[in-house]
């Protein structure tokens, strides 16, 4: 029964890993681009949430929703001033850029709010728990579960059923014969961004639900996480993506569940490690240029 309460508390976690690990994979997928400011975008998501609860008294879907508003608008910011006028510079050029404008907003954060962490409410959702067979299953879990699960399908169906979702793969297949064909795409890229950047802002608010304290550097190793999840599972490939995030959070739980908690944050670059040495294109990955 310990073994299945840890699998349903990976679970939990790697819903939050997927959901930021998809904005690696989609920005990756169309600009080949690592943005590394993608974590601390959770990072303002998870403020945002905290803030609207707070200060304007609304619950925690309307938070959820504005969150991942905000965060929308703040990754098409952060695309067209730091990352469009590098769309020719060289890989190296946009990698210590992105590096640039996370700790652009960490230390912005910390500069207009201070360094001191914040709690999320207790009693923002229900806090009751199912016994399934012996299993304690809490209502937040659920819940991130829940809303983990619908976002990724909305994904999915933005992807493979809209018209930006068919300009996002055509840029991706051949940026310049899409231009041709007669898509804008800078409003694609953008539009990438600001999805994978509105995942990101829902993963924040679910984040300081689930574990209640938020801080201005608690995008770092989340978003490190979530980068390992997008390679484990192909980066590039949206499934995989979804994929990778969930395998992390259980193999993180597991490892907990066995005794080794202190190890937890490493086990993820071990993974890392190992998937680079023996299948670098990742489990869904035929090869490293696979396309969204």
């Amino acid at each position: 029964m310990e073994l299945i309460q840890q699998l349903v508390n990976g679970v939990s976690l790697g819903s939050i890993y997927a959901l930021i690990a998809l904005g690696y994979t989609m920005v990756y997928g169309i600009v080949k681009l690592i943005n590394f400011a993608h974590g601390d975008v959770f990072m303002v998501g998870a403020f945002i949430g905290f803030y609207a609860i707070v200060k304007l008294h609304i619950g925690f879907f309307p938070a959820l929703i504005i969150s991942m508003v905000i965060c929308a608008l703040l990754g098409v910011l952060i695309e067209r001033i730091a990352y469009k006028p590098l769309r020719n510079a060289t890989r190296i050029a946009a990698l210590i850029t992105a590096i640039g404008v996370s700790l652009f907003m960490e230390y912005g954060t910390i500069y207009v709010r201070g360094a001191q962490p914040e709690a999320y409410p207790s009693n923002i959702v229900p806090d009751a728990s199912i016994n399934l067979f012996g299993v304690k299953i809490s209502s937040q879990s659920l819940l991130i579960l829940g809303i983990s699960v619908f976002l990724m399908i909305l994904l999915q169906f933005i992807v493979h059923k809209t018209k930006i979702g068919k300009a996002m793969r055509a840029v991706s297949h051949d940026m310049d014969a899409a231009r041709l064909m007669g898509i804008n795409v800078n409003n694609t890229i953008s539009a990438t961004f600001a999805i994978g950047s509105a995942l990101a802002g829902a993963a924040g608010v679910i984040f300081g639900m689930y574990y209640t304290k938020i801080e201005p550097l608690m995008g770092i190793i989340p978003g490190l996480k979530a980068f390992v999840a997008a390679v484990l599972g192909g980066i590039g490939i949206i499934p995989g993506a979804m994929v990778g995030g969930l395998l992390l959070g259980v193999i993180e739980s597991l490892v907990s569940a066995l005794g080794y908690s202190l190890w937890r944050d490493g086990v993820a670059f071990v993974v890392l490690i190992l998937i680079l040495i023996f299948r670098p294109s990742g489990l869904f990955g035929k090869n490293v240029k696979e396309k969204v």
